[in-house]
């Protein structure tokens, strides 16, 4: 028997934590007129029916008297995501024509009048994608188009595709100022919306908070209630290190996942979890669905940890893997999924229950109630802190803008990129150039404070983003003593 119609293949995808490919086939039987998905498509999906056939009826399409058969491979794999609507319309569409869209990635849902829209998941898709043209809505087209080696085509109403003519959306432009170092460019903002100018006193806290911001170490600091310790790390996202073209578009993949508005700004993400949060709160998961924790949500930018020792003791200890290797694991029954995770952790904490041990107020907690307290945070997880600072009430009244910290972090930028490396990410082999007397101050603590090979490694880490701020050749003994001064005494 002679067939009526070929099968028409469309290429697409759809996001769960990743991307993963769909091929959308279609075909038109001699049977009763009708329209059937096939392959694990969720409610969704198969209600895609009821738009794609109002979109085309609207736009003059006449359904040929047949039964449509619209398979999404691979079948074993549960398709959730409105971005089928335009593929499958496609697939239909153009059964009959010569159109070779193999090379194509299409998505978009479509409205009822053919209307072909954006939706969250398509900007996540695309740079997971392994394709290089991309058809999609031309509301997001722009946006797209600025990823590296794409070729990205825009349409409006799928009325469009009847005389198919692609015509490549431009990129959008980052509105940024830039450096460029090893030519490869890296975009900053001149804007501080908090600003370091508001914080009075505590010199020794911000010079630790720059050179956490300077290195991107993880920092913890202890303090009695209204000392400022928040305050500090709220500010510190503005004066983080300039981002990659690759890093920006990691962002806004978040931002697009969380219905925010994709802006290409180069301001690193800021999460900040209650300490209540549950350990898939914090790492990812989900018994349905995967999601992404705050970890994933913080990806090159700071998680910072409010009252440090109240979050679930089962959080604390499983933090310690993801800041050591820089690696996130979510593991469901029937899916594995690991992924890189570059962060700057920071955390608060008060010196007793109470808060006020640091303070000039009274303490109301006994020696029992403070050991307590305190040993809720291992010293394995100490341990992944480069900075350790104690702040104590001051009457300072000192202050440094934001802007001229800022400036300080991009001396030490750049020659950390000339290195390939921030500090607080150097491989653990790095031979570091340190002068003779400062490697004699740093065996004589390793001796006298018993430290693990982990504890000097840290040590120079942070003694290297000092010599990067101070524009230090080597490692000296000032960089030395001042790291040493930023190790939390047990």
């Amino acid at each position: 028997m002679e067939k009526e119609t070929k099968t028409k293949k469309i290429n697409s995808a759809i996001f769960d934590l990743i991307t993963k490919e769909v091929e959308v086939e279609t075909t038109f039987i001699k049977a009763l007129p009708g329209f059937s998905i096939v392959g694990l498509a969720s409610s969704a999906v198969q209600e895609s029916k009821e738009r794609i056939k109002a979109a085309l009826l609207n736009n003059d399409f006449a359904f040929p008297p047949l039964k449509i058969i619209v398979n999404l491979s691979p079948a074993n794999l549960p398709k959730n995501s409105t971005v089928l609507d335009l593929p499958i319309a496609l697939g239909i569409l153009l059964q009959n024509s010569n159109i070779d869209l193999s090379e194509y990635l299409i998505l978009g849902e479509l409205g009822l009048d053919g209307t072909i829209k954006e939706t969250p998941d398509i900007f996540s898709i695309v740079l997971g994608s392994k394709y290089k043209k991309i058809i999609t809505a031309k509301s997001i087209a722009d946006k797209l188009s600025l990823i590296p080696g794409i070729e990205v085509y825009g349409f409006e109403n799928i009325s469009e595709f009847f005389n198919l003519k692609l015509t490549k959306a431009k990129a959008t432009k980052i509105n940024a100022k830039s450096i460029q170092i090893n030519n490869k460019k890296y975009y900053y903002l001149n804007k501080f919306k908090l600003d370091f100018k508001d914080v009075k006193g505590q010199k020794n806290a911000k010079r630790a908070a720059l050179i956490s911001a300077a290195g991107m170490h993880n920092i913890l600091f202890e303090g009695s209630a209204g000392v400022g310790k928040s305050m500090i790390i709220n500010r510190l996202r503005y004066i983080l290190p300039p981002m990659s073209l690759e890093e920006i578009l990691e962002t806004q993949k978040i931002n697009a996942l969380e219905n925010k508005e994709i802006d290409f700004q180069p301001i690193r993400p800021f999460r900040m979890p209650h300490h209540s949060s549950s350990k898939p709160a914090i790492f990812g998961g989900g018994s349905k669905g995967a999601k992404m924790g705050e970890i994933a949500l913080s990806n090159h930018g700071i998680l910072f940890f409010d009252e440090l020792p109240y979050f679930n003791k089962d959080v604390l200890e499983n933090l310690r893997l993801p800041l050591q290797e820089g690696k996130i694991l979510i593991s469901r029954v029937n899916n594995k999924i690991e992924y890189n995770i570059d962060i700057l952790f920071a955390a608060a904490m008060n010196p007793c229950p109470c808060g006020n041990l640091l303070s000039k107020k009274e303490c109301r907690c006994t020696d029992l109630e403070i050991k307590r307290y305190k040993n809720r945070i291992s010293e394995p997880l100490i341990d992944r802190i480069d900075l350790y600072l104690q702040m104590s009430e001051d009457d300072d009244n000192s202050t440094i803008s934001s802007k001229e910290m800022f400036k300080k972090v991009l001396i030490a930028f750049e020659k950390q990129m000339k290195r390939g490396y921030f500090n607080a990410r150097l491989p653990e082999n790095w031979k570091f150039d340190i002068q003779k007397d400062a490697r004699e101050i740093l065996d004589k603590a390793i001796l006298n404070f018993n430290l693990s090979k982990r504890s000097e490694f840290k040590i120079l880490k942070v003694a290297q983003t000092i010599a990067d701020l101070e524009n230090y050749d080597k490692i000296n003994k000032k960089a030395i003593l001042e790291a040493l001064n930023y190790r939390k005494r047990t």
